[in-house]
């Protein structure tokens, strides 16, 4: 197979999407720090370059986020060609699998888990970033925004116009949805 790669800007200055015409993954990962890729081959290559402060796995591309100083225009064919000789060598996004997505808690819980799995999760990949559940209480939804979301200016608007509405529309019990910092 011939491995095409193509970059797309996210919302985020500071990150940028590298996607292929392969699939690297089912779900997603996010390595936010050298010291957390040690279990992903391919992030820990890609932490060898200086200029790399993050990387973020989901389906089919990698969102990589650039330090600060250091300029895409100077840094996108380097990485475009790495990620490329990456996949074809099939290097390994994680080296273990996790089980399937299930879902716990109450029926609102539950039903919470299923929207933003059906509905959020891809809108959010679309952009280069993840949402993860984390808790439901006293009508808060927490959720932790990866990828490109984490530190993203309009992860906000998104979080409260979308998400919220989106929520409080489907699961009358939802009053407030708020993003934890990782």
């Amino acid at each position: 197979m011939n491995i095409n790669v193509y970059t797309e800007s996210t919302p985020n200055p500071a990150t940028m999407k590298f996607i292929v015409n392969k699939l690297l993954i089912n779900g997603s990962v996010d390595y936010p720090t050298k010291a957390s890729a040690e279990n992903s081959p391919f992030a820990k290559e890609l932490y060898k370059f200086s200029f790399v402060n993050g990387v973020f796995f989901a389906s089919n591309f990698v969102t990589v986020t650039k330090t600060e100083g250091t300029e895409w225009d100077d840094i996108e064919a380097i990485l475009k060609e790495f990620v490329k000789g990456a996949v074809e060598a099939e290097l390994k996004v994680k080296l273990e699998e996790h089980a399937p997505v299930t879902f716990e808690g109450t029926d609102a819980e539950i039903k919470i888990q299923q929207i933003l799995e059906d509905y959020v999760k891809p809108a959010v990949e679309q952009d280069g970033g993840a949402i993860h559940y984390k808790s439901f209480q006293d009508g808060v939804v927490t959720v932790e925004l990866r990828g490109s979301c984490s530190g993203c200016p309009s992860s906000t608007v998104t979080l409260k116009a979308g998400i919220e509405n989106l929520l409080k529309r489907m699961v009358p019990e939802v009053t407030e949805v708020v993003s934890e910092a990782m």
